[in-house]
């Protein structure tokens, strides 16, 4: 049995996001895995809360060895909360981590590969190399495949044993 912790932590708005997370969970603890589900809510404006981030009750990632970020795009970028929420880290280093992102437009390059690049870059500065990376575009008709195909690579990305992969970075179009 795998004895990884792993935890999923995601911001999600609509629930689009959350869903992805879900899957996800449900294939890592079939393969064993003890996977905790946190998902990043806004309880007011998000403004004011992203200001008030450091007061609240957050998902501590210093517990897990495996570590999944999934956000939405917004505004062409990354989620105000989820840029908030990594850059309030203290350090992710000797941690495996892997990102997501899901978007409405239809091409990568309009917001997705600037959330992706975002999250890599956040990450880097806490110590750690984003091993996986993975875009998914809502509006998609092929958006099942490529829910399902981010969720069996991460899922075979986090079960490998030392030495970890190189990262890489996917786009999904």
């Amino acid at each position: 049995m795998n004895t990884k912790n792993v935890a999923v932590i995601v911001h999600s708005q609509t629930g689009n996001t959350f869903s992805v997370a879900e899957r996800l969970k449900d294939m890592l603890i079939e393969k064993g895995l003890n996977v905790d589900l946190e998902r990043l809510k806004t309880e007011e404006n998000e403004m004011e809360y992203i200001k008030k981030i450091k007061e609240k009750s957050l998902p501590d990632a210093a517990k897990y060895d495996v570590i999944v970020f999934g956000a939405p795009v917004n505004a062409f970028t990354l989620s105000m909360l989820m840029k908030a929420y990594l850059k309030q880290q203290r350090s992710l280093a000797g941690k495996k981590v892997l990102c997501f992102v899901t978007m409405a437009f239809p091409k990568p390059w309009l917001g997705g590969n600037r959330a992706i690049a975002k999250m890599k870059k956040i990450c880097g500065s806490k110590g750690v190399t984003v091993k996986d990376t993975g875009i998914i575009n809502w509006n998609n008709p092929k958006r099942e495949e490529m829910i399902n195909e981010i969720s069996q690579r991460f899922c075979d990305e986090i079960c490998r044993q030392q030495p970890f992969s190189a990262g890489r970075n996917t786009e999904m179009i």
